[in-house]
């Protein structure tokens, strides 16, 4: 059956209404644009949700990193640590810099960056280690701060979330985040800082704007317009109701899945299921493809490992994740009909034993 793009469930859908028209239109019928005092009064919002600390609204995730790279003094000859197993963007970052990328494998049963591997990696020209909360479940944060290294938190996929009852983005020594369309929350575009030291914060601010100053340096055009901040605060105000709804799909999946021999997520209570990923024991394109004939889009949750970009061997967990996963559509505006039809059709192609038998063959 071939499916219209009205029937086609997409793998990511932002989920917006009538509160971020009327915010955004407020905005322009102001002209009042450009970064300016809705900016402010997002990041005071943000601030309020994360308990304290402060906070810059940038112009992207990639941004937010990279102004945080820079205002941790981070330059050519060091070196700052990354899972491989996560998109090209923390690899940009990092090369804008002209720091040295150090890519390691990952914990096979959260995805997440392996304390064990990075600490095997840490040397004297260790400057920082990047700890992207994968698919919305915290990282191991206990073991990776006691390596006594810098830790950037990328909350990229799970604003919201908690590890032992602290929200991440708390717990390093600053914390990056992304608005891009398909994350939890979104702004289109644009990304934060944040921070408990507020001269950091304010370096970040610095490096942000680039006109107007007496003495100059190079700045970076990385701002948040108004119009982006007016759509922020009211996703910032959904979160929870954001999160619930990931949550609830989340239990459906689980429920549904438990008996098909499949590696279904861990189930914890922090996690906030940005993405529901599978494992399987085989590689697992021909299935995506089978899936995707269906008119339901599951991807690869991560397109390219940073090993493989890098052209670097080894990283035996992150290739095994990277082969064996996929990940299911999951988020707040799926209808309840979308949600029933994603589970009757990934356990109809999950029990195809024949193109099971043909996947392992290829493994």
């Amino acid at each position: 059956m071939r499916y219209s793009r009205s029937n086609i469930i997409a793998h990511s859908r932002p989920t917006l209404g009538q509160k971020e028209i009327d915010a955004v239109s407020k905005v322009i019928q102001s002209s009042m644009i450009a970064q300016g005092n809705m900016v402010e009064r997002f990041e005071k919002d943000f601030i309020e949700k994360m308990g304290g600390g402060y906070a810059a609204c940038t112009s992207s995730g990639t941004a937010a990193l990279h102004l945080t790279l820079l205002a941790m003094s981070i330059q050519s000859g060091d070196d700052v640590i990354m899972p491989s197993f996560i998109c090209s963007a923390l690899l940009n970052a990092v090369n804008y810099t002209g720091a040295n990328p150090v890519p390691v494998d990952i914990n096979p049963l959260t995805y997440n960056i392996d304390p064990e591997e990075v600490k095997k990696h840490v040397n004297k020209k260790t400057r920082a280690i990047i700890v992207p909360h994968l698919f919305g479940a915290a990282a191991d944060m206990d073991d990776l701060l006691a390596l006594n290294v810098p830790v950037i938190e990328d909350c990229a996929q799970s604003i919201g979330g908690t590890y032992k009852k602290k929200y991440l983005g708390t717990l390093g020594h600053a914390a990056i985040f992304s608005f891009y369309a398909t994350k939890v929350m979104t702004t289109g575009e644009g990304g934060m800082v944040f921070s408990f030291s507020k001269a950091f914060i304010d370096r970040i601010k610095k490096l942000r704007e680039y006109d107007n100053r007496k003495k100059y340096e190079i700045r970076y055009n990385y701002k948040m317009t108004d119009i982006q901040a007016a759509m922020g605060k009211v996703q910032l105000s959904q979160l929870d109701d954001f999160i619930s709804k990931r949550k609830m799909i989340a239990d459906e999946y689980n429920l549904s899945f438990k008996k098909l021999g499949i590696r279904i997520p861990k189930q914890k209570k922090d996690h906030i299921y940005f993405r529901y990923v599978v494992g399987t024991d085989f590689a697992c394109s021909k299935m995506i493809e089978q899936i995707q004939g269906h008119g339901i889009m599951c991807e690869k949750p991560v397109h390219t490992p940073i090993h493989r970009l890098l052209d670097l061997d080894g990283f035996s967990e992150t290739e095994k994740a990277w082969k064996q996963t996929i990940s299911i559509p999951i988020y707040p505006s799926l209808t309840e009909k979308e949600t029933d039809r994603i589970i009757r059709d990934f356990k109809k192609t999950c029990n195809l034993t024949g193109l099971n038998r043909n996947e392992r063959s290829n493994q």
